[in-house]
């Protein structure tokens, strides 16, 4: 662990334009957009047994319509990716409670604003820019939280409670009166270096009606995780899958994807393989808005996306900050699964869709972490197990 007191701070945010083949309504899409700035605090107190991470992002400013991304979801949007809340996070975690009373292990209590714990990380903090479609289906994000975690050895737990309703704007905060109502569990085995093992269970209720009064979701998810370097290239891979089912069943949709990097020197090779299955909601006269609140009777039927796509970054030679231009190209199949309920071909005009994205990575400071992981589940508490998740190269 970082000696007492420390403080970290990184500053991060990416210059992205994205040309799409095939909008909604049909024709072409492009725009220039700065994504993903944000501004992260690492702080150790108290004797080193408080933290407090931080995560600001102000996407509500750079991105207020959202980011063009062929069949991203949530949050009222379509076929763009919401902004996230102006507090992404901002957790306080008391490590290690029981001290020497259970040796090697460490329990610990985190609560405050964030991710709960389940699923895979935050794509955020993964090498790919583009978002997947899974994004909701994979990671439960921006909740007012209280996690306890215990982790001996290669084994790890997490369990949380926290308010089911997402965000609708970016500057709103969790509906405190609903906390509680939510909870989430996750199981973490670690049997070799660098390898990751998870499973995760989630109840959210009424995540997108704010009031309480939509239908819940059951959520599971399972996933493994490889970050180390093969022949002397730092390479990572992860593969996953989601399940979650709403309104007692009604609605199911799933999940699998599987991503990798694999870098050489100041080069790297990205990629992504998904097939996700997302909700097709009633849309308002803007085509990339959905009606909220959100109720059973907004879905108009299920999409499966199928998005292949190739990316490549290379990491300029100046020193005191990244500068790493990046280019991903991806190719995605939409298909109806509920006959006449959505029809992709009409709407999109085809029923396959390229998408290129150019952006530059800029960043000083600290790098990105992985977000969601608090308290014993630190990568720095956890003897930095995955402490830079953009692999640094």
């Amino acid at each position: 662990m970082a000696q007492d007191p420390y403080l970290h701070v990184g500053v991060h945010a990416i210059g992205l334009y994205t040309h799409v083949g095939a909008a909604p309504g049909g024709g072409t899409a492009d725009e220039f957009r700065v994504v993903q700035p944000t501004v992260m605090i690492h702080a150790g107190f108290a004797g080193g047994r408080l933290e407090l991470t931080g995560t600001g992002n102000l996407e509500g400013l750079t991105i207020p319509n959202g980011e063009l991304a062929p069949g991203d979801w949530g949050e009222g949007f379509v076929d763009r990716r919401h902004p996230h809340t102006y507090v992404h996070e901002l957790i306080v975690s008391a490590g290690d409670l029981l001290g020497r009373l259970d040796g090697q292990a460490r329990l610990s209590l985190s609560a405050g604003k964030g991710f709960a714990p389940f699923g895979t990380d935050d794509p955020m903090s993964r090498p790919l820019i583009r978002y997947p479609v899974n994004h909701h289906l994979a990671q439960i994000l921006e909740r007012a939280i209280a996690i306890g975690a215990f982790r001996t050895g290669p084994v790890s737990f997490e369990a949380a409670i926290f308010n089911g309703d997402e965000p609708e704007r970016p500057g709103q905060w969790p509906l405190i009166g609903r906390f509680g109502d939510s909870w989430s569990a996750r199981a973490t085995f670690a049997p070799l270096a660098g390898l990751e093992l998870q499973g995760s269970i989630a109840h959210v209720h009424s995540p997108e009606h704010r009031p309480g009064g939509g239908p819940d979701q059951e959520k599971w998810s399972g996933s493994a995780r490889w970050e180390s370097r093969a022949d002397a290239h730092p390479t990572y891979l992860m593969a996953e899958w989601e399940r979650s089912s709403e309104a007692a069943g009604f609605f199911v949709y799933h999940s699998m994807l599987a991503e990798g990097a694999w870098s050489a020197g100041s080069q790297r090779l990205l990629w992504r393989v998904e097939r996700t299955e997302r909700p097709e909601e009633q849309r308002l006269l803007d085509p990339y808005r959905s009606v909220r609140p959100h109720l059973d009777n907004s879905v108009l039927g299920r999409t499966r996306w199928t998005i292949v796509t190739a990316g490549y970054s290379i990491r300029l030679p100046v020193s005191g900050v990244q500068i790493e231009p990046q280019l991903e190209a991806a190719l995605a199949s939409v298909t109806s699964l509920d006959g006449a309920g959505f029809d992709p071909a009409s709407f999109y005009g085809r029923d396959r869709i390229w998408s290129v994205n150019v952006a530059v990575r800029l960043g000083w400071g600290a790098t990105m972490h992985r977000m969601g992981r608090y308290g014993s589940m630190d990568a720095n508490d956890a003897g930095g197990h995955g402490a830079d998740s953009h692999m640094q190269h």
